[in-house]
């Protein structure tokens, strides 16, 4: 058996097991989704959202990219960002991050990526502007400190798009917007960033509304 036929079969399985359980799930899953978060995620097979959260399917609306990047050129984030705020109204937007993140590997690296040069700059810029942070550290601890000091940089460049600071103007319901790293070794989360809509940010990332 190849490994996707597997995955049918296990899915059967896993669909199987929850209508013995509970007979409507699946109706009721159809009926659409009012997830309260929006999780910004690694692509990295070990660090699937509702695994980790213990949440069920419709609990969280996600995106996922290579070390969680928040870009602001990057229009299928974009989309994503501005459909769970605008219209599914989540209430936190989570950056995670993990150790041993490759992306973060790769960008420490002097290493020719071909195109995959174009995104790790964006990581790049994060080693630029935190240089004396990174002072001294090297090896693992090196790509742990990056880890945490991007998934910083990214929930920043969430607070400092329109679309998050348009919400913290306009809407009742609160929005936060949170940075979290997932330490695979421990299975564990730790918060590293939160902002909401009192946080200060730089006047020329503001926008008028």
């Amino acid at each position: 058996m190849e490994s996707h036929e597997r995955l049918i079969l296990e899915n059967k399985a896993w669909a199987e097991e929850i209508t013995s359980k509970t007979p409507d799930y699946f109706k009721k899953l159809a009926m659409g989704q009012t997830p309260k978060h929006l999780w910004i995620g690694c692509s990295d097979s070990r660090v699937p959202a509702n695994k980790i959260t213990n949440s069920n399917p419709g609990d969280i609306f996600v995106h996922r990219n290579i070390a969680n990047m928040v870009v602001h050129t990057d229009f299928n984030f974009l989309s994503v960002l501005q459909y769970a705020v605008e219209e599914l109204k989540v209430e936190n937007i989570i950056v995670c991050g993990h150790y041993g993140c490759g992306g973060v590997k790769a960008a420490l690296s002097s290493q020719n990526m071909g195109l995959l040069n174009k995104w790790i700059r964006n990581i790049k810029d994060v080693i630029y502007h935190h240089k004396d942070d990174l002072k001294g550290i090297e090896g693992d601890e090196k790509v742990d400190k990056l880890v945490e000091l991007n998934v910083k940089e990214q929930a920043g460049n969430l607070a400092r798009t329109s679309i998050v600071q348009k919400a913290w103007k306009y809407r009742d319901k609160p929005l936060n917007v949170l940075g979290w790293v997932f330490d695979t070794g421990t299975g564990l989360i730790k918060e590293v960033a939160k902002m909401d809509k009192d946080t200060e940010i730089d006047k020329i990332y503001k926008y008028d509304f």
